[in-house]
């Protein structure tokens, strides 16, 4: 098999802004994996949180093109050659070799995973501003979006504010938030019992990733249930997240891919937890593969393309609030050149 790859930059359609950080753009990696003439893409959207970066993954693809081998349907002896790094990367490798299988027997992934076609809803996030710009933004998304999560964690003591603003013009429709490690454990007590009466139906990483570990009684104490993003990389993380958080947030590039995904829903299942699918800042390249098997859980946050000013590799179609991927073989998205 032959390997490509080459750094893309993304242009987000606004500033993006969470507690740690904002950005206009993103830099991903796309990768190609061509045998016999049929070509299989993936994308790979590092993370500084996790030291990843688009130059790292693809040094990192370069470095693993030989081991590939020749056979695209052998993924447990091929992740298993790979070395446990630059996970991005790998959901990348993973994403192309899922594409390129579905390609060359003319099945899309979720068939060959043996999987229903479409998920749950998809949330809509509401990046981090003060309350009445979010709840303005909010407006705008009602009726396109049956979800909306929320970027909270400034660190002003207007959080509930926010999420009380945007409650005033969302109606009934479901909330979620995402704290981005960005609280307190104080502000997290005082915090979320506020929240529970407000009708949000979860909370992210309220804390720090070590402070989480550290303070399992948190679980215990709070009326929301409490899933985990930082904290929660690979299978090995599951069992120690069982006993801080009530749910895990699953995202592809972190986990490395698929075939990591999906091992992870099925330990979270079995100690209890919840499961959430979450994503980056991602081309549609990036979406599909995560909405191939996005009917394997029950909160879905799969915004990542729908943030870009062009999406350069359409094919998921959001049909009322449901990110559904293509039944096109393989991941079903093609390129297209900016028309900017």
């Amino acid at each position: 098999m032959e390997v490509e790859a080459r750094i893309v930059t993304l242009q987000l359609a606004e500033t993006f802004v969470i507690s740690r950080s904002a950005s206009d753009t993103e830099d991903v990696v796309h990768v190609t994996i061509a045998l016999d003439g049929v070509r299989g893409h993936g994308e790979a959207a590092p993370n500084e949180r996790y030291d990843e970066t688009a130059e790292s993954a693809l040094a990192y693809v370069d470095e693993i093109a030989e081991p590939l081998g020749d056979d695209p349907f052998a993924l447990e002896e091929i992740l298993a050659r790979l070395p446990a790094r630059e996970f991005a990367a790998r959901a990348a490798i993973d994403a192309a070799l899922h594409d390129l299988q579905g390609k060359l027997v003319g099945r899309p992934v979720h068939q060959l995973l043996g999987l229903p076609r479409s998920g749950p809803p998809t949330s809509w996030t509401i990046w981090l501003g003060d309350p009445d710009d979010m709840a303005r933004r909010a407006e705008r998304a009602v009726g396109r979006f049956r979800r909306l999560k929320l970027k909270l964690g400034a660190g002003d003591g207007f959080d509930v504010e926010r999420v009380r603003a945007v409650r005033a013009v969302a109606g009934e429709v479901p909330l979620q938030v995402d704290v981005n490690e960005g609280w307190s454990l104080d502000e997290a007590r005082e915090s979320l019992p506020q929240l529970a009466s407000l009708g949000v139906e979860y909370c992210e990483q309220p804390l720090a990733a070590d402070a989480m570990q550290a303070n399992p009684q948190l679980k215990r104490e709070s009326p929301l249930p409490i899933y985990v993003d930082e904290n929660c990389h690979t299978l090995a993380d599951i069992a120690a997240c069982a006993q801080f958080a009530h749910g895990v947030n699953v995202k592809l590039a972190k986990s490395g891919g698929i075939r990591e995904a999906v091992r992870m829903v099925h330990a979270a299942r079995a100690l209890g937890l919840g499961c959430m699918l979450g994503c980056m800042v991602e081309s549609g390249l990036g979406i599909a593969a995560g909405a191939h098997v996005a009917s394997l859980f029950d909160h879905v946050d799969l915004d990542g393309n729908v943030l870009l000013a062009h999406d350069p590799w359409p094919g998921v179609r959001l049909v009322d609030g449901v990110q559904v991927p293509s039944d096109e073989p393989g991941l079903g998205v093609h390129a297209v050149p900016d028309p900017r």
